[in-house]
């Protein structure tokens, strides 16, 4: 044990030493990024992203040009040609779960008609059920403390169950996107109970999917103990799923879907390293954050009402001197939108009707005015080259939130709905298959003449 201990110690200071050393050395001066007009994030300073490539499924449309200067308007989604405000109107005044003809929608770019629609959610839940052994060999025997790194394991292990895994033509990757497409609620809903079982020590729950129920029903049916919900909360639910299925080939999770895919790599690889992409706190554990924030901010300030009390707060929050001390807003700004958030905008109103029904108005009021007192304090203490916005982030962790959902599949949700965008833009790049993706760095280190060892 002394040895252990003490190799422990020895261990812990010399990779100390080593980082010291690789954070000397790699450290690029960021004046460089400058002289040389790197578009870092490609991105250029203001804020519009490098065209890397073309798509015909999913627009997110913030700007107009007028007179060769770009003039910012309220954000639109467009889902293969058509307006996600069309999309959800069409959901909300025919009171229909909408998730599954979106996924239809993306994959084939035409909206299915009722013969349509209902063969292929035939298709989904025929697909829920996991292959022989799976749920015990593969989610319950090796429960995992992140639910992301559980979907990814999940994903790269039905490569095992796939006899035609490395199969590119078109046809086999949407039978595997279909199939991912069920699979995936059912890979999150079993691993959270797993890793509730195993390290938080409540009981193991297993509900079979009802072929009978939409994907967002189902999603709720597995998840709850009793197996209980009502239709608002499922068809919020199934919005949120709506919501967030796409949103153009830039995003860091379609675009490494891109890139992976762009190497003749099988599906399972190139899901699951979007998967890890979507993984990190910048990308699709925002919604986490906003929610964590929102319970520091509970706590530091006593009157909800008390507008001064809550832009000192976010003033803070800005300053490093609260929360994760990043100096961020959660849920606040956007790399494209500057005005408005179209999914934030739709999903803000849909969340005030569930705060109504579930008697959480005062913590839905306290969401609204953090959002408008939030925009007011980064104008003023930042400078900022177009406006900032409510994400969708802002309130999608709220709606979760007031659906009981567990924090640790916030993010796994997300990937439960982008899964739809990312095989949708995995056949695009097979159908229109060019040159494997592969950008240019520049080195900026200095030629050294190399030292002989016993120079050193």
């Amino acid at each position: 044990m002394r040895t252990r201990e003490l190799s422990k110690e020895f261990e812990d200071s010399y990779i100390q030493e080593l980082s010291r050393s690789v954070e000397e050395t790699g450290t690029v001066d960021p004046e460089l990024y400058t002289r040389y007009e790197v578009k870092r994030g490609l991105r250029d300073i203001s804020g519009k992203g490098v065209l890397v490539g073309l798509t015909k499924i999913g627009e997110v449309h913030s700007y107009i040009i007028d007179e060769n200067e770009n003039v910012q308007v309220p954000g639109r989604l467009i889902y293969r040609g058509y307006d996600i405000d069309d999309i959800v109107k069409s959901l909300l005044n025919g009171n229909r779960f909408g998730f599954e003809e979106t996924a239809f929608l993306l994959l084939t770019g035409k909206l299915p008609d009722t013969d349509e629609i209902t063969r292929f959610s035939m298709q989904l839940t025929n697909y829920m059920d996991l292959p022989k052994g799976f749920l015990n060999d593969i989610i319950l025997k090796v429960p995992s403390r992140n639910m992301m790194n559980m979907l990814a394991r999940c994903v790269l292990a039905l490569y095992s169950y796939d006899d035609m895994a490395d199969d590119t033509s078109i046809a086999n990757v949407l039978r595997q996107s279909i199939q991912l497409i069920a699979f995936f609620p059912v890979f999150t809903v079993y691993g959270y109970r797993a890793h509730a079982h195993a390290h938080k020590n409540k009981s193991l729950v297993i509900h079979q999917p009802d072929p009978g129920l939409s994907i967002s029903e189902n999603i709720l049916h597995m998840l709850r103990s009793d197996s209980s919900y009502t239709d608002l909360e499922a068809k919020l639910l199934d919005l949120a799923l709506v919501l967030h299925a796409e949103h153009g080939g830039g995003n860091n999770s379609t675009f490494t879907t891109h890139v992976v895919t762009s190497s003749g790599t099988d599906t399972y690889s190139a899901i699951a390293a979007a998967l890890a992409s979507l993984k990190g706190p910048r990308h699709g554990g925002a919604n986490i954050k906003v929610v964590e924030m929102f319970d520091d901010l509970k706590e530091h300030v006593a009157d909800w009402e008390d507008e001064e009390q809550i832009e000192a707060y976010l003033l803070k929050l800005l300053n490093k001197e609260a929360y994760d001390r990043q100096g961020l807003i959660y849920g606040m700004g956007h790399a494209v939108y500057s005005i408005s958030d179209p999914r934030a905008v739709i999903l803000k109103e849909q969340a005030r009707k569930l705060a109504e029904q579930l008697g959480g108005e005062k913590e839905y009021e306290l969401y609204e005015r953090v959002e408008r007192l939030a925009k007011k304090t980064i104008s003023e203490k930042r400078r900022i080259y177009k406006g900032v916005c409510t994400n969708v982030d802002f309130f999608s962790g709220f709606v979760y939130s007031m659906l009981n959902i567990p924090r640790e599949i916030y993010t796994p949700l997300f990937a439960v709905s982008r899964i739809v965008g990312w095989c949708a833009h995995r056949i695009e790049e097979i159908l229109n298959t060019g040159k494997i993706i592969r950008p240019a760095y520049k080195s900026v280190v200095e030629r050294k003449k190399y030292i002989s060892l016993d120079k050193r």
